[in-house]
């Protein structure tokens, strides 16, 4: 059965959580046999690293629907959480649940994350009633990248420690079962996690959050752009660029296929 539960148990003995973003199938499969992560986010990054677009307002709720449903089928042990794409929610609270419920309904999703802090108050409040899990989201936030003027650190003064502390407390309150703080001071990130009872869960936010999560093209090396809070393990490109490389040259000198030539011989 496919839950959040090991999240909070995790968090009260102190074990790091640990969540990754996957955008198909293969990554998926990959991801659902290892046991030491947690959760699987398909996260509205695939904007950027998948499609190319320039941020993640680009997504549409359909393309992001279609992966969410097939990283879901193809994940038997791991809970998969759908992002919401900018504009799916926000605008009306009747047309944010029948979005939210689709990604449940149609996709699959065992939970799905909003952006945002107490002006998502009733939205959250109404989904969790209706029986759909809610991870919210808070520090930056993409998908509000023109509002705000770019993506800026959260919490460096003590005015938006505050802010931030009454935004997660909401949240909480709301029915969130977790929290996603990105690009928050470690400060910050220390008072919001020992004030809350759920998970905080970082990325580019420090140590001091109750585990981390990372988009799997920046950790294997297949962005182009790769945050400077993220390590890449591999570089997946150059890899790949050199394997093709190599095929090129053996098509060339007439090693490949070698298999068929010699069967032709034959």
């Amino acid at each position: 059965m496919k839950n959040f539960n090991s999240l909070q148990k995790k968090k009260k003995e102190k074990i790091p959580i640990i969540m990754v973003t996957a955008y198909n199938f293969y990554i998926a499969k990959i991801i659902d046999q290892i046991e030491e992560i947690d959760a699987i986010l398909v996260g509205d990054s695939m904007a950027n690293v998948e499609y190319g677009y320039e941020s993640t307002i680009q997504i549409t709720f359909e393309q992001m629907l279609d992966r969410v449903k097939i990283v879901s089928q193809n994940t038997l042990n791991k809970p998969v959480i759908a992002d919401m794409p900018f504009l799916s929610y926000g605008v009306e609270i009747k047309y944010d649940i029948l979005n939210c419920g689709r990604m449940i309904k149609e996709g699959y999703a065992n939970a799905i994350k909003i952006e945002g802090g107490k002006e998502k108050i009733e939205l959250i409040k109404r989904l969790s009633d209706i029986g759909v899990p809610v991870q919210g989201h808070i520090g930056l936030k993409p998908q509000h990248h023109n509002k705000e003027g770019g993506y800026k650190i959260a919490g460096k003064t003590d005015k938006e420690i505050e802010e931030l502390l009454d935004d997660a407390i909401q949240l909480q309150n709301a029915g969130i079962f977790s929290l996603i703080l990105e690009c928050v001071t470690d400060e910050a990130s220390k008072i919001i996690t020992e004030s809350l009872k759920i998970p905080t869960i970082g990325i580019g936010s420090g140590k001091n959050v109750d585990g981390q999560i990372a988009v799997i093209n920046d950790l294997l090396g297949l962005s182009y752009y790769i945050p400077s809070f993220t390590k890449k393990y591999v570089d997946l490109n150059t890899i790949i660029k050199e394997t093709l490389i190599s095929w090129c040259n053996d098509i060339y000198s007439g090693k490949y296929p070698e298999k068929w030539f010699n069967k032709k011989d034959k």
